[in-house]
């Protein structure tokens, strides 16, 4: 096993971190892009402009060995080796490979955090034995990422931290308690990656190893060089208990089904998702519940992983909808899931989940429910987006263009974002009498001209739109002013006086002035809905 060799067994029921760390990672990324600029005979280098000069910010492995490194002038490295590739920088780019290489270590455990820069580390702890062991995973983990053209270093530890500073400084490998405590004393005070000013104090000190800090008393060490130094000794030797921070949240219920051979067709897709719907949602039902939200995931062999989300609005444990959904969301990518070399990995997890709710039957044993409504919304979201199938809600206020607001119909089991279920836009009327509020309502509300002849009163006539309306009938006004706590520290905004009028032709409008006569700005009218 290539940079992984074998050590003693770990003790049982301890954890177990996994560190991993790409020491050429930007050049090898530009390796594999296979740049038709460079040549591959020649050492490359990357360079970014820093402190207003252009300097190395990655090597590749020919570089290293000819003596050139990180933070080296490029003036400098053309100096010492006369042909050099340079290619600028992008971190972006850099940064995108390692996240996608975080996503693809799923496969081992939902436990994964970003070390930067290069470098990953993950909580294998329960995990190992599903891959053979220790040995056989971190084997397996460098020769897959090997055969993806990347130099991989790799270190297995009880700590988190000095997993991390095992695999950056050492050949790496599974170290049990009692090696990491002997080999961790004998590295370089540079391992701790301590800002300037204190590294070189050490080396002023002659404190050349981790193992020569260690046997300083820890007030002197803070008292001269900060906090720093000593929090990352007691974390190096687990004084100091340091989490890591995985990407992604713990999935409760998930099943995962772990292929021998590539598959690279979707009709065994199919049959593969098939068989993990019916088991995810035997988990379920042991629980008296069903799934909202579903999360396919497509793990590649090349290393590229796709994720899939089915959301639905009422708890799903039904396999044969989940397919009708699954079939929607794929037809539906602009982005085609494409098997490439095979998928070697297909998981299904429930992100998200709801109690099954018993429906009363009627005489007949047919369901009363709204399962088609509810299917329908299911599909529509599936096939177009779930922000793109809307409903709408209201919303505790009396502004009539702010009475409500949309939601995803999948999110139709939430009457409002306040927990009130009735509009005071919507006002009730008794049996006969004419409508409180329009069916239609501008948003925003239509500008016309109109004048009163006492201030209280509604126009005589108002012109909308180049037309003249004579007004007939009218009723008002009814005044609605903005809530005074979202005037708070801020100019309010002027009162309205609302009309119900009808014109000539029996045409009925809404109409308001915005402002009163007696205020200092000259009043506006407005048109801001129309009745049947």
């Amino acid at each position: 096993m290539k940079n992984f060799p074998l050590a003693s067994q770990r003790e049982k029921g301890k954890r177990l971190f996994l560190a991993l760390w790409f020491p050429f990672l930007p050049t090898d990324r530009l390796r594999r892009a296979a740049l038709p600029d460079t040549k591959p005979e020649l050492p490359l280098v990357v360079t970014d402009r820093i402190a207003n000069a252009l300097r190395l910010s990655a090597v590749d492995a020919k570089a290293a060995k000819l003596g050139l490194f990180p933070g080296m002038a490029l003036t400098d490295a053309r100096a010492r080796v006369e042909g050099l590739e340079v290619v600028a920088a992008e971190v972006e780019l850099d940064a995108a490979l390692l996240n996608r290489l975080a996503h693809w270590c799923e496969r081992y455990t939902p436990l994964v955090a970003l070390d930067l820069p290069y470098g990953l580390i993950l909580d294998i702890t329960g995990c190992a034995h599903l891959f053979g062991g220790v040995h056989a995973m971190g084997a397996d983990v460098i020769e897959r990422f090997e055969k993806a053209g990347l130099t991989t270093k790799a270190a297995v530890s009880e700590n988190a931290f000095a997993a991390r500073l095992l695999a950056r400084n050492t050949k790496g490998g599974v170290f049990s308690k009692e090696k990491t405590v002997a080999v961790l004393p004998r590295l370089p005070i540079t391992a701790l990656e301590l800002v300037p000013a204190t590294e070189t104090g050490l080396k002023r000190a002659g404190l050349k190893t981790i193992g020569d800090v260690m046997a300083l008393p820890r007030a002197a060490l803070t008292a001269r060089f900060g906090p720093d130094l000593a929090t990352k000794l007691d974390r190096l030797f687990a004084n100091e208990h340091a989490p890591i921070s995985p990407l992604r949240m713990i999935v409760p219920l998930s099943c995962e089904r772990r292929l021998s051979e590539p598959l690279a067709t979707m009709e065994l897709v199919e049959v593969i998702l098939q068989e993990l719907a019916n088991d995810l949602f035997e988990q379920l039902a042991i629980k008296g519940k069903g799934a909202t939200l579903i999360e396919a995931s497509f793990f590649r062999v090349d290393g590229e992983v796709r994720h899939i989300h089915i959301e639905t609005g009422q708890a799903l444990r039904d396999t044969s909808i989940f397919l009708r959904l699954v079939r929607e969301r794929l037809n539906a990518l602009t982005d085609p899931l494409d098997a490439g070399f095979g998928f070697d990995l297909i998981r299904l997890a429930a992100l998200r989940s709801a109690p099954i709710v018993q429906r009363q039957t009627g005489l007949d044993q047919h369901e009363e429910d709204e399962t088609g409504l509810s299917q329908l919304i299911d599909r529509l979201s599936a096939r177009l987006g779930p922000h793109r199938v809307l409903i709408s809600f209201p919303r505790d206020t009396h502004v009539p263009e702010r009475a409500f607001f949309m939601r995803p119909a999948l999110h139709a089991s939430q009457t409002s974002e306040t927990g009130y279920d009735t509009l005071p836009y919507l006002m009730p009327c008794l049996p006969g009498d004419p409508p409180a509020r329009p069916i239609k309502l501008f948003h925003p509300p239509q500008p016309i001209e109109a004048t009163a002849e006492i201030p209280d009163n509604p126009p005589g006539f108002f012109q909308w739109r180049r037309v003249r309306h004579q007004v007939r009938l009218a009723e008002g006004p009814e005044r609605i002013e903005e809530e005074w706590w979202l005037s708070i520290g801020k100019a309010p905004r002027p009162l309205r006086d609302y009309y119900r009028v009808e014109d000539e032709n029996g045409q009925r409008f809404w109409i308001f002035r915005e402002g009163s006569y007696g205020d200092q700005i000259q009043p506006r009218w407005f048109l801001h809905g129309l009745f049947a």
